[in-house]
């Protein structure tokens, strides 16, 4: 096992985990650091935080941090980096930080096809070009979006499923003031970006401070 400290945070994951680009993330500190600068940037005490794409754990860690464990809860498709995210927030003292093992979806029920990429960070369903050469595609649980907001009540979105998020954020999102999400126009197009921003639009989010690179921020009063 190979561990990094981030904000104060540790992130442990196995050695064969470290690909493409993630040891130089982890090691600079770079790792999923526009989504955490944003949601610094806005969280509010008494906040509920809902991280759709858990990865290691480290959203959530960041939010127990701040809210108390009892307030996050993520949701993460691969079954061993679930594991993973588990470990990492009972290491770093933030075990009752519920992680749901499944993918997240607009509608549906039972299970769907993930594909498993040696580089976890870009697993995820099937996108326009079919799935990766190196994708394992395996079954889990559908997590429809409606049954996630229902159960947890979150007033902040945090969103990174590779894709995912253009069919997720197209539903109606009760009960949230703040979405983080990170776009992925090489998926969708610059056409998906925008028709999650107009999805958003309609539900009365507006564009908010914090916005970087692939990563917007959207708010609602």
């Amino acid at each position: 096992m190979r561990s990094f400290t981030l904000r104060g945070l540790t992130l442990s994951l196995p050695e064969a985990a470290l690909k493409g680009n993630l040891e130089r993330a982890l090691a600079s500190g770079r790792y999923e650091n526009h989504e955490a600068d944003a949601l610094l940037l806005h969280l509010r005490p008494g906040d509920r935080l809902l991280d759709l794409g858990a990865g290691l754990g480290f959203i959530c860690a960041l939010g127990a941090r701040l809210l108390g464990e009892e307030a996050v809860a993520g949701v993460e498709a691969g079954p061993e980096t679930a594991k993973l995210a588990r470990k990492n927030l009972a290491a770093n003292g933030f075990p009752g930080v519920k992680i749901v093992r499944g993918a997240v979806v607009g509608a549906g029920e039972g299970e769907v096809e993930f594909g498993q990429r040696p580089a976890f960070w870009a697993s995820g369903l099937q996108g326009p070009e079919g799935w990766p050469e190196n994708a394992e595609v395996i079954r889990v649980p559908a997590r429809p979006i409606g049954k996630l907001l229902a159960r947890f009540a979150p007033t902040v979105i945090s969103c990174d499923i590779e894709g995912g998020e253009q069919e997720v954020l197209m539903q109606p999102l009760p009960g949230v003031r703040l979405v983080v999400v990170e776009t992925h126009p090489l998926v969708y197009g610059p056409e998906g970006v925008e028709r999650i921003g107009a999805a958003l639009a309609a539900e009365g989010f507006v564009m908010a401070g914090g916005a970087r690179k692939d990563t917007l921020v959207f708010r609602r009063d």
